[in-house]
């Protein structure tokens, strides 16, 4: 009967109490602490998600602090655990300084157990569909934004900046290496914005020759030279009321540079050819992979033109700077290819997995998409290995912080991320390998704002 009991832990004292609260909740698996210690090693062992904790504990239990003293250990351990303080009439300032540390509720003696019961089982209730949340967030991905995939604190931290710009209708500098995903951060932007509705035009301006660049850009009136056989919008105009996406913009030559700066100062346009003066309501996003303000010193790209795509400046992180999303990527990459291509892997070797991540990806999210849809299709074996991703592991190692706190909590941080990865998201096989208990795992992951599932 106990296996299909929710867990119970209720902290008291008192003997007579005791036996009143088992009798009480026996359709819970009541588990009694008399003290801070014992309920501590109650809660490793069973792990419940909803604790009543009377503050009067021994060795003074006519004094809050060892009851104050155990909640701040619960909360440590397990903080999402749902915790009940008890308290008796005279007590209600010790209630309200628990629940600013962070308990659930508080209940006053002497105890009901109807009452206490529904404050229980509403407890158990909202622990669920906190998990529910977890474990949809989790399948969704672990970013808000769509095609991105990422639980690196510097890839978050981007999509978070992301989400603020996005609803406000100012130009918007994206800047990472090639492969780091501006033009998903880019769509990302103009779903996110009011403008979701209307069009994203995207151009490269490395992609087109500088004589055909100036036309796809503004358009050009029938006649305007050989060939231009009827008028033709250019991208600009295209995209009124939506959001115009200049790829590559370190690459526009400096002649277009003064009139693409006439559009934005001025929002108007005219086409090759002709005379008159196009309103043009639109959101520009730009993006580069090139050190703009060093193409300024070299007078190479305009500086009124800068300050003018940069209101909004969001610096991508390299793949290798973020850490724990390769083999997550690397995952995701696996999965989207086993079935376009018909395969059946099933993941990859402790071997391919340390080769993921001392690889230093100088092509990034571009060039571990292109390894891993090589490697499906070459595999031999249901699991791939390095050979089979062409990695052999060798790499410089970053460099580390002086500073020993620093070091010990990079450290457990990268550790913890690997366990994760390697057990694919499991907390308790996590747990095993890292040689914790889940409270403890759960509370390094929250002091380190990782998730609790990486699949």
């Amino acid at each position: 009967m106990s296996d299909n009991r929710k867990p119970l832990l209720m902290i008291e004292d008192d003997p007579g109490l005791q036996s009143q609260l088992r009798w009480s909740f026996e359709h819970y698996e009541v588990h009694i602490a008399g003290d801070k210690d014992s309920a501590i090693g109650l809660l490793r062992r069973h792990e419940p998600a909803v604790i009543t904790l009377d503050l009067g504990l021994p060795p003074d239990p006519t004094n809050a602090s060892e009851g104050l003293a155990t909640l701040r250990t619960i909360l440590q351990l397990a903080p999402r655990t749902k915790v009940i303080v008890v308290t008796g009439n005279d007590e209600r300032e010790n209630a309200i300084k628990a629940v600013a540390m962070g308990a659930y509720d508080f209940y006053q003696k002497p105890i009901d157990p109807e009452v206490l019961s529904l404050i229980i089982d509403r407890a158990y209730r909202l622990r669920e569909l906190e998990d529910d949340n977890r474990r949809l967030q989790t399948q969704s991905g672990s970013s808000p934004l769509a095609g991105i995939i990422a639980t690196s604190p510097e890839m978050l931290k981007v999509c978070r900046m992301v989400e603020k710009v996005a609803p406000a209708d100012v130009t918007t500098l994206l800047h990472g290496e090639s492969g780091t995903g501006k033009e998903v951060l880019a769509r990302a932007l103009h779903a996110l914005s009011p403008r979701r509705d209307n069009r994203l035009v995207a151009i490269n301006c490395a992609a087109i020759p500088d004589t055909l660049l100036e036309s796809e850009l503004f358009g050009y009136e029938k006649g305007a030279f050989t060939g231009a056989v009827k008028q033709t919008k250019g991208k600009i105009e295209c995209a009124d009321g939506g959001t115009l996406f200049l790829d590559e913009i370190g690459d526009l030559p400096m002649p277009l540079q003064a009139k693409l700066l006439r559009f934005l100062q001025q929002r108007v346009i005219e086409r090759i050819g002709g005379r008159e003066e196009i309103p043009v309501d639109v959101r520009v996003v730009c993006a580069t992979h090139r050190n703009l303000t060093e193409m300024v010193a070299e007078g190479t790209f305009r500086e009124d033109l800068y300050y003018r795509l940069s209101e909004i400046t969001v610096e991508i992180p390299p793949l290798r700077a973020r850490r724990g999303d390769v083999p997550l990527l690397a995952r995701r990459f696996l999965e989207q290819y086993n079935q376009a291509l018909g395969r059946n892997l099933k993941g990859f070797s402790p071997e391919a997995l340390s080769a993921l991540e001392a690889h230093q990806w100088p092509g990034n999210v571009r060039e571990l998409e292109n390894r891993l849809k090589r490697a499906v299709v070459m595999a031999e074996t249901s699991l791939l290995g390095a050979e089979d991703l062409q990695l052999d592991g060798a790499a410089a190692e970053p460099a580390m912080p002086l500073n020993l706190r620093q070091v010990r909590e990079q450290a457990e941080g990268q550790a913890i991320l690997r366990a994760l990865q390697y057990t694919e998201g499991n907390i308790s096989r996590t747990a095993e390998l890292l040689g914790v208990t889940r409270p403890t795992l759960y509370a390094l992951m929250n002091k380190y704002h990782l998730q609790a599932s990486i699949d």
